[in-house]
């Protein structure tokens, strides 16, 4: 038996007369979940963080040089938080809204962090910043029907008619985009409303809806992070790397230099495309009507209006300003120097300067998603909870023992699946790097490999964390579209990272030998002059 509500105008469905049991299955139903999943989650995620900071003993492990490394007690509060957070947020049993907010609280009930602002510090990154200047952008397009009218635009040059059309297409984009926008996250915010304009051509049936997934998914996550990874300026990982090749090894690598190392990750593409169509069984899902409808769409939109050309400007500035951020050194001109953030507010600022435009705030209040915002902020907490209390250098010095004395695949296989362990609990790829880059360039040397090639063919497989959408700040843009389910994700993600493993393996570390840096050489000269 349900019974409505009216509270402020808007209905609430409840349930009742099925006593409290009855009343708390049927409510997880009425909210879109499953009972035995969302029960269970909940249960099991706070069994866990209980059984790790109250009752397992603070763990140990000897490193290869033969040091004990022991756990200490704010890190193992923050691996308690950790898995609570991991297991909450594949089952779904709390809304990720919810969870964002309650990282930092565990964080300080627990010991993990002394401080509620420490606890609470992804809540004023730049990135979290970034990114909700990036839902608000989303938000004002789709008011005006911007992104329809680009979504259409697009469609109809490029005579797309399907799934597998779509994605192709917009991976073009991505690398047009990675030769100028300089982070996988500004390039998927970026796609945001364009992706968003292109899923709501589609229908609603469970094929059009697997379609959507499959679209978003492969474009804005493993679209924009595959095509950053041979631009050398298009992924600020790879910048760190550049640097720490320099700074501790004296190796320099160029622009063109390093695309000769990287572009065949472009097969990753190819793979993962492949493998998200078939799980998500979209051959054959057109766009509704196919070529025809889209171009019975494009006469139908009305022309476009003063304020819709404006909002285009503005958001072409805030590209700009992203492209020429660190200048163009082949002009001498170190550039503006303005971060992509502020870039992005600056955007915000000049959109809504009075009488510009006649949006309500509460209009783009409603299209943005900020449960996903808080969401990103918490996860941004909790990366850093991971380093500043000892957890991420304990779990990498539990790792390296375990690769000491074996074959050079077997080493990046071990360190590769470590990687992915670390990293369910982060969400910046720049922070992962930068952490685990510096000790990679040391245990090489203990381990027999080639420096740059083993650092490389590690750091790499980081850009391929794709079990939870909070692992990577694109993943997150994604999520807020609302087309896909975590454990949608998570189902789809785990099985690339494999994919994405064995590449790294049987395709990379051998073309690295092909262009002189075996990784199991760590005397081979340098290649590059």
């Amino acid at each position: 038996m349900k019974s409505s509500v009216t509270k402020n105008g808007d209905e609430i469905v409840s349930a009742s007369g099925h006593g409290f049991i009855g009343n708390l299955f049927e409510n997880i139903r009425l909210a879109g979940g499953s009972p035995g999943k969302t029960l269970g989650g909940f249960v099991l995620a706070w069994v866990a963080f209980f059984l790790i900071l109250y009752v397992l003993p603070l763990p140990e492990v000897t490193s290869i040089d033969g040091k004990v490394s022991v756990l200490t007690p704010a890190g193992k509060a923050a691996l308690a938080v950790v898995i609570w957070a991991c297991i909450i947020w594949i089952s779904e049993a709390m809304p990720v809204g919810i969870t964002g907010i309650a990282i930092p609280m565990l964080l300080v009930l627990s010991g993990a962090v002394g401080k509620f602002p420490q606890a609470a510090s992804g809540y004023t990154t730049p990135v979290a910043f970034l990114c909700l200047a990036a839902f608000l952008f989303a938000a004002v397009m789709q008011a005006a029907g911007i992104d329809r009218r680009i979504a259409l635009n697009m469609l109809r040059k490029m005579r797309v008619k399907d799934v597998g059309g779509v994605i192709w297409s917009m991976f073009g984009v991505n690398i047009v985009l990675s030769f100028i926008i300089p982070a996988a996250n500004a390039r998927a915010a970026t796609l945001l409303p364009v992706v968003n304009g292109i899923t709501r051509l589609f229908g609603d049936t469970p094929q059009e809806r697997a379609g959507k997934k499959a679209i978003v998914i492969q474009t804005l996550v493993y679209g924009s992070m595959i095509s950053g990874m041979m631009i050398m300026t298009a992924h600020l990982p790879n910048m760190v790397l550049v640097g720490l090749f320099e700074t501790e090894l004296a190796y320099n690598l160029s622009y063109f230099n390093w695309f000769l190392l990287q572009w065949p990750y472009l097969g990753m593409f190819v793979l993962t495309q492949w493998w998200v169509r078939h799980y998500f069984k979209t051959q054959g899902v057109g766009i509704p009507g196919g070529i025809q409808k889209v171009e019975a769409l494009h006469k139908e939109l009305p022309k476009t209006t003063q304020a819709e050309w404006l909002i285009i400007a503005v958001f072409v500035l805030v590209g700009l300003l992203w492209v020429t951020e660190e200048g163009f050194p082949f002009l001498n001109w170190k550039g503006h120097g303005i971060k992509s953030h502020n870039a992005a507010i600056i955007g915000l600022a000049i959109m809504f300067l009075p009488g510009l435009f006649g949006f309500k705030w509460k209009a783009l209040q409603d299209r943005t998603i900020w449960g996903t915002w808080l969401l990103l902020a918490g996860a941004l907490s909790m990366s850093a909870a991971m380093g500043s209390s000892g957890l991420a250098q304990w779990l990498a010095d539990a790792i390296h023992p375990i690769a000491a004395g074996k074959p050079w695949w077997a080493i990046l296989l071990i360190l590769m699946l470590g990687t992915h362990i670390i990293r369910l609990g982060m969400l910046s790829n720049v922070a992962a790097i930068t952490m685990l880059a510096p000790i990679l360039i040391a245990l090489a040397p203990k381990l027999g490999l080639h420096p740059v090639a083993f650092t490389m063919l590690v750091s790499d497989t980081d850009t391929f964390a794709y079990i939870l959408p909070t692992q990577i700040t694109a993943a997150v843009i994604a999520y807020s579209s609302g087309t896909f389910s975590m454990t949608d994700y998570a189902k789809v993600g785990w099985v690339s990272v494999l994919i994405a493993i064995a590449y790294g393996i049987l395709i990379m570390a051998p073309w690295y030998a092909f262009m002189g840096m075996p990784v199991w050489d760590p005397s081979a000269p340098w290649p590059f002059k």
